[in-house]
């Protein structure tokens, strides 16, 4: 049987089966944690609010308490689980340059697996909420998301040459992991209200189960493995892959010039950054949610979760509309700075329903960067080098996600009884960094909507691009 070049259902359902419980899992630790701590039951109501009527001091000392807990318990899930998965995400994405594309799809699939079985679980036979801490350990040694994603955009620039093409596909992903999870959030909370917290879980798991099937039956690799005796590393056969890791993640910065490099490290820098502060702000949005005066129920949380997911569509037609209009990249990824810098300021201040939903509209441009910024590096890259570039940025995508988790978890825990909105306006101000050194990047005069080849000319200082004899790919050296 033939298989298929189409990552792009891997991607989608994921998006769908993660997207399915992620809204339920800080509210069934938040549940958890206020029958622990009050001993009483978690008050449901049908209100748009559960405000309402509970208002008494204190009621709103349980709340801070339990969000105080909450945000911790989930700097605690970080804190145990960063480390081994970004060690994972870093050999193995780069590993794929040789072995394959395919493993950095199916094992963080079976590590998801095994973390929602184990919530499925916990939450079946009411087991304690700490033993997720040490499934959410286990899985992180599967590689995690950061791994799968950084599989899954190697492998679309391996199928690609076009430089557009690249930007439009990934953009694509991004769009489908929002199209999907958006589905999926929007039915959430009615699931929840209809049938628990058991079956979401289940069937999440069985979604898992289709998406493994396909990756390791129907998914066609895209790098061709050579014989082990054929791999040759300076001259010499190389048998280690930890050193072939790092052989590629350090060839991608010394075989590039000088202007190169500069260039590549800024866009880095940008990329993390703007990860820093957009994760950390986005993290805490459902704790935020249903924290006094919004008290949302699972319907509205749902519903705000949908909403959000919009920005993924509305990201990656922003990015084909600019894209096809000529517009410069680094524009596009200003405007997205932007878009995110007007969003977590209304946020800070959301204190009613409805302008907790309209605070979505001035994020709607938010995710553009992303797939922009792996682009314009993917271009500047060698084809045989894709590998180790997309697990730099795996890796430092999930440090910076796990770290800005942790540290503004512990900050909303400071901070929540006096003013909870100001992890967003930190989250905002943050966002000086990127624009920092996106000004540095267009200082330098790099025009990356030129073509091209026109724009490997410029980054090598040469005539033109330089071709390595054991690829077709241009080296920019």
């Amino acid at each position: 049987m033939k298989g298929l070049f189409l990552v792009e259902p891997v991607v989608a359902l994921y998006a769908f089966s993660s997207f399915l419980i992620y809204p339920l899992v800080q509210q069934y630790v938040y549940r958890r944690l206020w029958q622990d701590l009050t001993n009483t039951t978690y008050p449901i109501s049908d209100n748009t609010s559960r405000c309402a009527g509970n208002s008494s001091s204190n009621q709103t000392s349980y709340h801070q308490e339990v969000q105080r807990q909450a945000s911790l318990f989930s700097l605690y899930t970080e804190l145990f689980s960063t480390v081994p998965s970004l060690i994972v995400t870093l050999m193995l994405v780069a590993y794929s340059d040789r072995g394959g594309r395919k493993i950095t799809i199916i094992l963080p699939l079976i590590g998801t697996l095994i973390y929602t079985l184990t919530f499925l679980a916990v939450s079946y036979f009411e087991l304690n909420i700490y033993l997720l801490i040490g499934s959410s350990l286990l899985s992180s040694l599967f590689g995690g998301l950061g791994t799968f994603l950084g599989g899954c955009f190697a492998y679309i620039a391996d199928l690609c040459e076009d430089g557009h093409q690249k930007t439009l596909r990934m953009a694509g992903l991004d769009m489908m992991i929002g199209l999907l999870s958006g589905v999926a959030s929007i039915s959430t909370g009615y699931f929840l209200r209809a049938a628990g917290f058991n079956w979401p879980f289940l069937t999440s798991a069985l979604f898992q189960c289709v998406i493994l099937l396909y990756a390791i039956f129907i998914l066609e690799e895209t790098v061709k493995k050579a014989p082990p005796d054929a791999i040759i590393l300076d001259g010499a056969p190389q048998h280690s892959a930890t050193k072939q890791m790092l052989y590629g993640v350090y060839q991608m910065f010394v075989g590039a010039s000088r202007r190169c490099k500069t260039v590549l490290v800024l866009l880095i820098l940008i990329f993390t950054s703007f990860s820093f502060a957009y994760g950390g702000g986005i993290s805490l949005m459902t704790l935020y949610e249903l924290n006094e005066p919004l008290c949302w129920t699972e319907i509205l949380i749902g519903y705000g979760s949908a909403l959000s997911t919009t920005v993924f569509l509305a990201s990656f037609m922003g990015v084909s509309a600019f894209t096809y209009c000529g517009m410069p990249q680094l524009l596009i990824v200003l405007l997205g700075i932007l878009s995110v810098i007007s969003g977590m300021i209304l946020t800070a201040f959301a204190k009613t329903t409805l302008l907790m939903f309209i605070v979505r509209v001035p994020l709607l441009l938010s995710i553009m960067p992303f797939p922009v910024l792996r682009s314009m590096m993917s271009k500047i890259i060698s084809k045989s080098q894709q590998g180790a570039l997309f697990a730099c940025l795996s890796f430092l995508e999930s440090l910076t996600n796990n770290v800005s988790s942790a540290v503004f978890n512990s900050i909303y825990a400071a901070t929540v009884s006096w003013f909870p909105g100001f992890v967003f306006l930190l989250s905002a101000g943050l966002c000086v960094i990127p624009l920092s050194f996106l000004g540095t990047v267009g200082l330098m005069g790099v025009d990356v909507a030129k073509d091209d080849k026109d724009q490997e000319n410029f980054l090598s200082g040469e005539e033109g691009p330089v071709e390595d004899e054991n690829d077709n790919s241009p080296i920019l050296s």
